[in-house]
């Protein structure tokens, strides 16, 4: 299952979901549930510039085609999302969102696993961006192991990292 998540039964999925690789035909619904769940990200950063709300859809159906994505489908309805990019020995982890209706059923931490589970042999570090100001985020990656790193975030963003383990 950890290469071929979207091979596992939707029983093992939390709340009967489908797991599966993103194809350029998400783009459109991948780009309105980032617009969505960074809301909160920006009420909690006032003043900062959230990378995902200047995104078009260019630019979502560019990472869909060169990253590794999974989206999750409950009822054919887009409620999840996740990004992998690996970077030298580091792969990066981005857009981690769950509708805002579903949040706080395991989803994100789901494909938070999955997502970690995909990177590729080479890598040696996860990492991601959250918002300096997000507490609750913060929170959430350091249950899942993650810790502030020195590594440069952009303005207002803390980066997050953990080792890869075998």
């Amino acid at each position: 299952a950890a290469p071929r998540p979207d091979l596992l039964p939707w029983a093992a999925v939390p709340g009967g979901a489908e797991l599966r690789p993103a194809v350029r035909a998400d783009a459109g619904e991948l780009l309105t549930l980032q617009l969505a769940c960074w809301v909160q990200e920006a009420h909690d950063n006032p003043g900062v510039r959230i990378p995902a709300h200047h995104e078009t859809l260019a630019d979502v159906q560019g990472w869909v085609d060169t990253d590794t994505v999974w989206v999750l489908r409950r009822d054919g309805r887009l409620v999840g999302a996740v990004r992998g990019r690996l970077d030298g020995d580091t792969w990066w982890i981005g857009r981690l969102m769950v509708a805002p209706d579903v949040q706080g059923q395991g989803l994100g931490r789901f494909l938070l696993e999955q997502i970690e589970a995909a990177a590729p042999a080479g890598a040696r570090t996860y990492a991601l961006f959250t918002g300096a100001a997000s507490a609750s985020n913060q929170r959430r990656y350091r249950r899942a192991g993650y810790r502030p790193s020195r590594t440069p975030a952009p303005d207002g963003a803390v980066t997050m990292t953990k080792r890869v383990t075998d």
